[in-house]
């Protein structure tokens, strides 16, 4: 690769490397669930705050609204498992022309245990599935597009 796609792929390179590191990536879950011990900080991945509900009963330390899909890319895929490998893809596009944000993201993973919160109803279609896929060192996560 050379040019404007190297340097796309930059961010995505420094996800698989803090991937390899020892400390596990971290883990995913609905915002809607209260706080656990082990969920260490909680990253609120989400674009827009989740309905009816308060800073408090989040429980949210940080609000990455930066990394969140776009909204045009949001309201395209509508959740609909049809479109969820094309919705990585496009996502994971998205990511790599944004590197502040999955900066932010990696250092606050270097730093404890964090769990990634998403409002989604669906457990498995989901914009914090793919960063953790992208946390965990999975290239192009292949291997559950078919969940």
């Amino acid at each position: 690769m050379t040019g404007a796609a190297e340097d796309r792929s930059a961010p995505i390179e420094e996800f698989r490397d803090m991937a390899r590191s020892a400390r596990p990536a971290g883990k995913i879950k609905r915002v809607y669930l209260p706080r656990e011990r082990g969920d260490g900080k909680r990253v609120l991945v989400e674009r827009l705050w989740p309905r009816g509900l308060t800073k408090e009963e989040a429980a949210v330390d940080v609000w990455l609204k930066d990394i969140a899909p776009s909204p045009a890319l949001r309201s395209w895929f509508g959740h609909d498992p049809k479109r969820w490998t094309e919705f990585r893809k496009r996502y994971r596009d998205e990511i790599a022309k944004n590197a502040g944000p999955l900066r932010e993201l990696r250092e606050l993973c270097r730093s404890g245990p964090v769990t990634l919160v998403y409002a989604a109803r669906d457990e498995t279609h989901n914009g914090a599935r793919v960063l953790l896929e992208l946390l965990e060192g999975k290239s192009d996560g292949r291997e559950e597009a078919t969940r």
